[in-house]
């Protein structure tokens, strides 16, 4: 399942590198009312397009298209950015380690300042006791009863936190696994500061939700 919202860029060869991985899998394109030609690229290639008409964001964009998924009744599954490219077909490595196994980047490429990232850890661990590397990280392998148990997901980009959350809360086995991957870096530029205060926002959102 790939979340994408104007990724013509890159959405074919990410396509195309977990169809080499996982040759009998079904290729779900979670589409947050894309602008361009994302979600073209992805009926090309194969996939079933799960398309939000108006931008609901990340959770809101991804959570029919885990219920869609869910009605195949899989063994696992996977999630993932659709700016991976080649290196998606790494996520192989995720599969059968745990409930909700997350990839770790080998390597990092561009990013902000970290504080995204640590106020994602802080939430993480204040809420469960357990501090992960990296808990923003959408990318990522579940068992099908791990993926009911944390759906609906949280709004935005306040996802992958709320499902570490939920997922630690009930118990599941969560693993973190170092993968060769990469995907387009925002950078320390304007729009690289936006993305990150929207995820800062919905953060935030996270945290008063978990705490009630």
């Amino acid at each position: 399942m790939v979340a994408a919202r104007n990724e013509e860029e890159r959405l074919g060869d990410t396509l195309a590198a977990l169809r080499s991985a996982f040759p009998d899998a079904r290729l779900i394109v979670a589409d947050d009312a894309s602008t361009d030609r994302t979600p073209d690229i992805a009926r090309e290639a194969g996939a079933e397009v799960v398309r939000s008409e108006k931008n609901v964001g990340k959770g809101g964009a991804n959570t029919p298209a885990a219920e869609n998924a869910l009605s195949g009744d899989p063994q696992t599954v996977i999630l993932c950015d659709g700016d991976l490219g080649s290196s998606a077909a790494a996520l192989a490595g995720l599969v059968g380690k745990a409930d909700l196994a997350i990839a770790k980047f080998a390597r990092r490429a561009g990013g902000g300042f970290g504080i995204a990232l640590n106020s994602s850890r802080t939430i993480v661990e204040r809420q469960t006791g357990r501090r992960l590397d990296a808990p923003l990280s959408g990318q990522r392998a579940l068992t099908a009863a791990a993926l009911r148990t944390v759906l609906p997901f949280a709004p935005g980009f306040g996802m992958e936190t709320a499902m570490n959350i939920d997922a630690i809360r009930a118990g599941l086995t969560v693993v973190e696994v170092e993968l060769d991957l990469e995907h387009r870096a925002t950078g320390r530029t304007l729009g690289g500061f936006i993305h990150r205060g929207r995820q800062l926002w919905d953060l935030a959102r996270v945290e008063r939700v978990s705490r009630r």
